[in-house]
Formats: structure tokens, sequence, C-alpha cells
């Protein structure tokens, strides 16, 4: 089962927590406000998932005390709140933890993946990874354990060793979360009950596959992940150029108009293009764990009429994607013409995740299609830093 340790390395300044936090680098695109928000905050940790000089970024922000050695191992209870924020719901909140999760190969049975790895995606990331000498991002996992009410009692009997809410001025699923940290030591008696509650069950990797995969590429006994027992899943929707234009194959679909381009049913799809919004419903459901999730059945029905092989699916030019509080975005793509059409699709379920996971433990190639997924709200990066070790 699967095995995990407190972190040892760097966190932040008491005071320093809400300036130095930023979203995942992999949610930060290039040449966008957001970019040009952070980039624009000396003490932001844009500057080292993201700058040209990385190293140098994560030296200059210690010297200047923004962030601190951590004395002992600890766990880190994460806590997520929110009220009215768009994309995520109208009010809610998610606790889970930092840890160092112990890395071991997926044969192993101790961390299930649901997506396949690609070695050339996870070059970047060692090479940061390396040059530093910390893991700087976490692994999202999802437990079956029963950690929430050990979570609980933490936030109920400590005060926050931080507690912020982020100003990303709405141009991030994270602006307007409040988070709260509260540090566990893992010598604690709360720290060792989380160890050991975790160890009764595989912990399986909900985003962040490419992470983990750089860790066992780099021969790292441990990586930094974020551990919950519940979680929310949104759609992660596409906008396409195919090598055939929507409006050439129209007839050969079955499409019927549709009041706005939202968020669709199960097996039925909701495409915009200059000429409005359709929908698209599944002609075949497979009973296959993988075959019936509908970005499969998209990549069946629709993506042969346009063209679209797997080669392009890697291709900006050709494919982005989007989580479902981002269809505007979506749609103002399509009218501009950088896209010629906008795909949205109803969220994977925990249940077809982990369905999928299973059976990819009895045959490896049994995974999800790419982007199958998005997590939210995602997880702040840069509040508490991972310095791992290698066998």
């Amino acid at each position: 089962m699967a095995q995990i340790a407190g972190l040892q390395g760097l966190r932040a300044a008491k005071d320093k927590a809400e300036a130095l936090a930023t979203p995942p680098y992999d949610v930060i695109k290039e040449g966008s406000l957001l970019e040009t928000l952070l980039s624009a905050n000396p003490e932001s940790f844009f500057h080292v998932t993201l700058g040209p000089n990385p190293a140098v970024d994560l030296k200059n922000l210690v010297a200047k005390g923004v962030l601190i050695e951590d004395p002992e191992p600890a766990f880190y209870v994460y806590e997520q709140k929110w009220a009215g924020v768009p994309g995520v719901s109208s009010d809610g909140e998610r606790l889970g933890f930092f840890a160092a999760v112990a890395v071991s190969a997926y044969a192993d049975g101790n961390i299930i993946r649901h997506e396949k790895t690609f070695d050339e995606k996870v070059k970047g990331r060692l090479k940061v990874t390396n040059d530093t000498g910390y893991t700087l991002e976490p692994i999202f996992l999802l437990t079956k354990s029963a950690i929430q009410p050990i979570l609980e009692k933490v936030r109920a009997q400590q005060e926050p060793e931080y507690s912020f809410k982020s100003d990303f001025k709405g141009w991030n699923d994270l602006h307007g979360i409040a988070s709260r940290f509260f540090r566990v030591p893992e010598a604690s008696p709360a720290g060792q009950m989380l160890r050991r509650v975790v160890a009764e069950n595989p912990l399986y990797i909900a985003d962040g596959h490419h992470r983990y995969h750089a860790a066992l590429l780099n021969g790292q006994t441990h990586a930094m992940a974020y551990i919950v027992e519940k979680a929310r899943i949104l759609a992660y929707n596409r906008v396409i150029n195919g090598a055939v234009k929507i409006k050439d194959v129209m007839g050969k679909l079955d499409m019927q108009p549709a009041a706005a381009f939202t968020t669709p049913d199960k097996h039925s799809f909701r495409i915009y293009t200059r000429d409005g919004a359709f929908t698209m419903k599944a002609k075949r459901v497979p009973e296959d764990v993988v075959g019936r999730l509908d970005c499969s059945i998209l990549e069946k029905e629709l993506y042969p009429h346009l063209g679209v092989e797997h080669s392009m699916i890697l291709q900006k030019k050709h494919f982005d994607y989007y989580p479902e509080s981002d269809l505007a975005t979506m749609k103002s793509l399509v009218d501009q013409g950088e896209y010629d059409l906008a795909v949205a699709l109803a969220p994977v379920s925990i249940d077809e995740l982990m369905a999928v996971a299973d059976a990819g433990m009895k045959n490896p190639e049994i995974v999800m299609p790419e982007k199958s997924t998005f997590f939210a709200p995602k997880i702040l990066s840069g509040v508490v830093l991972y310095k791992h070790m290698k066998m």
C-alpha cells in the first residue's frame, strides 16, 4: 500500500504566502493577462516555475526571506473555501493535505494511474527539478482511506500557519478562493495517524501524471503530493482546427440546433461554430470502461470527419483545452477565427476515473485519453516545497 512521509524543504514565511502563491504552471497560458500579473510581482513563485532562471530566482526568494527552511518533516493540511467563484460552484470547500509520497513502479500497485505518460513531456520539469534541487509542485492524489475526520480535527484544534484569499484579478479559477494551511509535524499524533490511515489503500493519481512520471525517471525516493478523499471534476473541453472544416461535414453529423453553448448531458456534445451552437448525441455507447467515456466517443464519432489524427491533438494550432468555467473564452476564440469549432463535454465522474485506473492495473494499455479531466479548484503552488532525495 501507499507510504507517505512529512515534507522537509522550504515553506513560505508567515507574511509572504499570499504574495508568493501562484496557480500551477500548466494553467498559466503564455501571453495571458495572468502571466503579465504574476511576472510583475518579484515575490511570485511564477519566476521559479516558469521563469528563465528558476534556480537563481529560488535562491533570491530564500535570500529575501520570502521562503524559509522547514526545521522538521511535516504534513500541511490545506483548506480551500469559496463562495460564488465562477466555474467552481456557488459555494463549498475542499480539505486535503501535502505530504511526501514514496515513489514506486506502477506495477507495485501503490500508485495507480489512469493516463498515459510521455518521456518527452517531462523533460522541462526534470530540468527545473534538478536545477533547483526541489520538487516545486505536487501530484494530486485520491485516496479511499478515511482521512477527512483527521483533517477536520486538525483544523478544529489548531491555528492556521497561513490564511489568505487569492487575488488573481479574475483571470484564474483560484481567484477569490480562501486558503488556510495547518502545519502537522510528522512525529505528532495527528501526523502518525495520517501515515497509518493512508497506508491502508493505494493512491490514485487524479492530476499530475507527468509530475509523478518525472519523479520515477529522476530516481527519487519520494515526490511531493496533495492527497484528498473528496474531489470534484470539471469537464475538459476542446477548441479545434481540423484538416477539414466543420461547415463542410455538418451534413454528415447528427447535429441539432441548441439554445446556447453550455455543458451538455452525459453522452452528448455541445458544439459551437460561427453558425451557432449545436447538440450532437452519441450514436453508440460502448460497454468498456474507456470506450464509454465521452472523450473516447468524441474521438470515434467526430474527429474522423474533421480529419483529426492523434499527432494533431498535441499541437496548439489544432487543439487547445479549457475547463467548463471558460466556455465564454472558447466561444470567443471561435468567433475571432482562431479555431474552427469548440466542443463542450459532460465531466468524467470519480467512479469512471477509478474504474479505468483499476482496469489499468490488470492491463497497462487501459488508460484514459489525454486531457480527460480537470479537477477544480486547482492547488496553489509555492507555499511548500520538497527537497527530494534520490535512490
